[in-house]
């Protein structure tokens, strides 16, 4: 089991992700999180992939490409973290990844399908680290955190989105 970090552990920004994911192990909230966003994504019309709910915010493909990135960005981040790896990693800009993704050629099916190997590939990455390794911190965007708040981060920020899918994009 992957219990969820202490505050210290996490910067303030992040602590809102991990306070909105599920549970109290790592691996049972990130699966969890992939089965909600299936379940949503299997009930979207075609004709509303493309769906904004107002202007200038992100389609549906869009907010899944950008669950695609920043999964990855973390999970790098976790494993740089994991393996002691002193480099400071710097940040990213969400919207520049969402705006040069070119999701408009793609179909949401393609993105969820993407999404689900992507999240078995962290739950693996997470399965893999030690206790001692999952409390080791690194610097990103000039933060501190540890490797198991940014799992936690995944899985919070996954429903963070799933929570605005509800809201805003029925």
């Amino acid at each position: 089991m992957i219990a969820r970090p202490e505050d210290r552990e996490v910067f303030a920004h992040f602590r809102g992700y991990v306070t909105e994911a599920n549970g109290d192990d790592l691996l049972v909230s990130l699966h969890d999180a992939l089965i909600n966003l299936e379940h949503f994504a299997a009930e979207v019309a075609p004709e509303r992939e493309e769906y904004r709910y107002s202007e200038g915010k992100w389609s549906v493909k869009e907010v899944f490409q950008h669950l695609n990135d920043t999964e990855r960005i973390l999970a790098y981040r976790a494993l740089r973290f994991a393996r002691k790896d002193p480099t400071e990693l710097s940040g990213f800009e969400e919207n520049d990844y969402v705006a040069t993704a070119d999701t408009g050629r793609r179909g949401l099916a393609d993105l969820v399908a993407e999404h689900r190997i992507i999240r078995q590939g962290t739950i693996a990455l997470f399965s893999s680290f030690s206790p001692e390794m999952l409390l080791l911190t690194g610097m990103a965007n000039g933060k501190e955190i540890s490797v198991r708040a940014l799992g936690w981060s995944i899985a919070g920020h996954a429903m963070h989105h799933l929570t605005i899918f509800q809201e805003r994009y029925r």
